[in-house]
């Protein structure tokens, strides 16, 4: 018998998975890869599969050829309502160039009255860091974040998001974001993103290890207070160690998530 083990089929990426169908749980989908049916083509191509009544596999083909068609049509929004919120993960490898690290710091906490001092974009390559007061233009960052397919965040979606669009509406597109802590979370690594990347064996500048988010809000404060920029460069360069590090514990993340899923499976 061939060796057609999750790992060398890449069987993680969104193509060789079935969670985003209704109904199917982690139990379904691993007992689909047990059946030798590791991608959405291999599914197509079988007339019956256990446990799935003749009705149920002919809706799920209706479904996978849909989702097949967004997917080739690089229309990541489609899985927005399709895919759980915790499996967000696993598209990132097939929109792994079209995706943004995206990081906001913010004057406080409230949708309403606070506003984003620092908007930190990361591409994977370069860094685009906007800041309030100096180049934060809105319109040019709509039209930056309309090039891309996938959002990753830190607990974005609990608050970069909702502040973003409770603050400025329409300013996102509807695209999928892929929030690290939810995978985190699942992996059982506890804390806040600098406390991950410890734990991982990430490092950042000395001067910034050891910031958190109050202390973003403090150097803001200090540099409206004084315009000394040698506050704001320690703002600008504790946000680009957020997004450039987020790319990192994601991607060890997802090697770890995709490492335990093969043990399930073997």
């Amino acid at each position: 018998m061939t060796d057609q083990s999750p790992a060398r089929m890449h069987i993680f990426m969104i193509t060789h998975s079935f969670i985003f169908l209704e109904r199917v749980g982690d139990k379904l989908e691993q007992n689909i890869w047990r059946n030798g049916i590791y991608d959405w083509d291999s599914f197509l191509r079988q007339d019956t599969i256990r446990r799935l009544s003749r009705y149920r596999k002919l809706y799920y083909n209706r479904k996978i050829l849909a989702a097949k068609k967004a997917l080739y049509n690089f229309d990541s929004g489609y899985f927005l309502d399709v895919l759980p919120k915790n499996e967000m993960w696993r598209l990132y490898d097939f929109f792994r160039e079209d995706a943004v690290f995206m990081d906001i710091e913010t004057t406080g906490l409230s949708k309403i009255h606070d506003d984003i001092t620092v908007f930190g974009l990361y591409n994977g390559l370069n860094t685009k860091m906007m800041i309030k007061g100096i180049n934060l233009d809105y319109g040019i960052l709509k039209k930056e974040l309309e090039k891309y397919k996938l959002i990753v965040t830190f607990n974005g979606a609990s608050f970069d998001l909702p502040f973003i669009e409770k603050r400025y509406p329409n300013l996102l597109p509807r695209i999928p974001n892929f929030d690290v802590k939810s995978l985190t979370d699942k992996l059982g690594l506890k804390g806040g993103l600098k406390k991950i990347e410890k734990g991982l064996g990430i490092k950042r500048n000395e001067i910034v290890q050891d910031f958190h988010g109050g202390d973003a809000l403090t150097l803001w404060r200090m540099y409206r207070a004084t315009g000394d920029d040698y506050y704001l460069n320690l703002l600008i360069e504790y946000n680009e160690y957020d997004i450039i590090n987020l790319k990192i514990v994601a991607e060890k993340c997802i090697k770890i998530m995709k490492e335990k899923l093969l043990q399930n499976n073997q």
